[in-house]
Parts: C-alpha cells; sequence; structure tokens
C-alpha cells in the first residue's frame, strides 16, 4: 500500500496551485507547470497544503503517483531541479551558446546539442556541464541525451558522465 498518497504536500509562499476538473497548474518564481489528472485521482487545498484524493482502494498507487507528480512540480517552480555532467578525456570540451550547446567528444565532429525550452544549460569550465530547470523529468531527459552522445566506456573511464556516477573500470586484456 502506498502511505506516499496520505501525505499532505506543503505549498511553499509564493507559489499558486490552481485544481480544475481534470488539471492542475503551479504557478512559482521559476515558471509554470500543467499536469493532466487521472479520472481517478483528485486534488484538495487546504490550509497551505494539497491533499490527494482517490476513488478505490485499486487507485492508491496512481493516487501516490499523482502525488509524487504535484510535490515535484512544486519544488520545481520554487526551487527548480538541476543535473551536473562532467566530461573525461583529453580534448573534451563542452560550451554553451545561448541555447546552443557545443560539445567536442573526439569525434572527427563538434556536436551542437540544441537546448529545449524551459531548460538552461551552463558550462562553468571546458569539462562541466549544469542542466538546470523546473520540470524535473525534463532536464533528466536532457541530462541523459547529452550524456548518450559518449557514454563512459570501462577501460578508460574517458566520456559523459554524471558528477555523482562511479564507473567500474575492467581490466585490459594481457598479452
Amino acid at each position: 500500500m502506498s502511505r506516499i498518497a496520505k501525505a499532505p504536500i506543503e505549498i511553499p509562499k509564493g507559489v499558486d496551485v490552481n485544481i480544475g476538473d481534470a488539471r492542475v497548474s503551479v504557478k512559482g518564481p521559476k515558471g509554470n507547470l500543467d499536469l493532466d489528472l487521472h479520472p481517478s485521482v483528485s486534488f484538495a487545498l487546504e490550509d497551505g497544503q494539497c491533499a490527494v484524493q482517490w476513488k478505490d482502494d485499486k487507485d492508491l498507487a496512481m493516487a501516490g503517483t499523482f502525488r509524487a507528480l504535484l510535490s515535484n512540480m512544486i519544488t520545481g517552480v520554487s526551487e527548480g531541479f538541476e543535473k551536473r555532467l562532467a566530461l573525461q578525456g583529453v580534448g573534451y570540451r563542452a560550451q554553451a551558446q545561448g541555447a546552443k550547446l557545443n560539445l567536442q567528444l573526439g569525434y572527427s565532429h563538434d556536436i551542437n546539442f540544441e537546448v529545449p525550452q524551459g531548460i538552461t544549460v551552463e558550462t562553468p569550465s571546458q569539462t562541466e556541464i549544469v542542466v538546470k530547470g523546473c520540470d524535473k523529468q525534463q532536464v533528466g531527459q536532457v541530462a541523459s541525451e547529452i550524456r548518450a552522445f559518449r557514454p563512459p566506456e570501462p577501460y578508460k573511464g574517458k566520456g559523459v558522465r554524471y558528477s555523482d556516477e562511479r564507473v567500474v573500470r575492467k581490466e585490459a586484456k594481457k598479452a
């Protein structure tokens, strides 16, 4: 049984939650997000808190999912989310240029990645990439797409990796 669905969500100051029949919209200092609701789940606002309501016990798992989605939306519009990537390898570089990310990852050509709307990409150094946004799913998706250009390989550890990722190294062949 999901215990997450039973916990109320605290709504911080500066965040506005509007609940419609089949849609929830959240507005805050970092942006606006919308969520289409499942027919068996609804939300109720009470005293600066948002509670999940569901129809049957079989819908409890869906209620837990939508409670987590709404909680992530509220966190995203108030604080935001970020993923950090690190480049490992000789000559591997990244440079943010407006809505584009220029990557040099050891190929014969540069990779120009178009950053989607709602996401900002920063490069504090040539070997670091910071992906920021208010939508947790979109931030993770963009970070995953950047990592997919050159995932870390197990022999030398070269590639694009998450900053907290640990790559298990393999031993090379012995002659």
